[in-house]
């Protein structure tokens, strides 16, 4: 397939995602794990067996760069499958600059949105405290939190993988 026309119905799918967990705090597993099965297609296809590994191998990088978070409740589940799905479309090398890139992206929106008003500070506060002050106490903190399944806690990472994998793109075509 062209580069133009994968990039621009990347683009649309990307696009899709980041709207969708903007306005509903979900990532759909059809989209997710759907373009992480179109990807590997796509890989086989274009690179053979070694492409697919090489794609699965960033998927599974991809993926677990959020395990850790996903586990500590820090991050959703879609927000893993997508990473997994990244990282298969960037395969190994590339899988890495997006993970910085979203990381970025993802500390560009919170702030924007702790500016705004969109996100509760508390949960903030309460883990700067339990790092840097001793004498906090966590227990009476922990009290005074709002539900985690509040959406005013919830930040959508799955625009920051997004904008982070579309900025990946275009470097990793501009590097060719």
């Amino acid at each position: 397939m062209p580069f133009p026309l994968a990039f621009g119905i990347i683009t649309v799918w990307l696009t899709v995602l980041g709207w969708y967990d903007c306005c509903y705090r979900r990532l759909p597993n059809v989209l997710t794990l759907g373009g992480a099965a179109v990807f590997l297609l796509m890989r086989f296809l274009s690179g053979g067996v070694s492409g697919m590994v090489n794609g699965l191998i960033g998927g599974v990088i991809g993926g677990g760069f959020l395990l850790i978070p996903f586990l500590m409740r820090g991050a959703g589940a879609g927000d893993v499958k997508l990473f997994f799905a990244v990282g298969i479309l960037m395969g190994l090398p590339a899988v890495f600059p997006v993970m910085v890139l979203s990381t970025i992206f993802g500390l560009i929106l919170g702030c924007f949105m702790l500016i705004a008003g969109k996100t509760d500070s508390a949960r903030l506060k309460h883990w700067f405290l339990c790092c840097t002050n001793w004498n906090y106490d966590r227990v009476e903190g922990r009290k005074h939190l709002p539900e985690k399944t509040n959406e005013a806690v919830r930040i959508p990472f799955g625009v920051a993988i997004a904008a982070g994998t579309w900025c990946g793109l275009i470097l990793n075509a501009l590097a060719r």
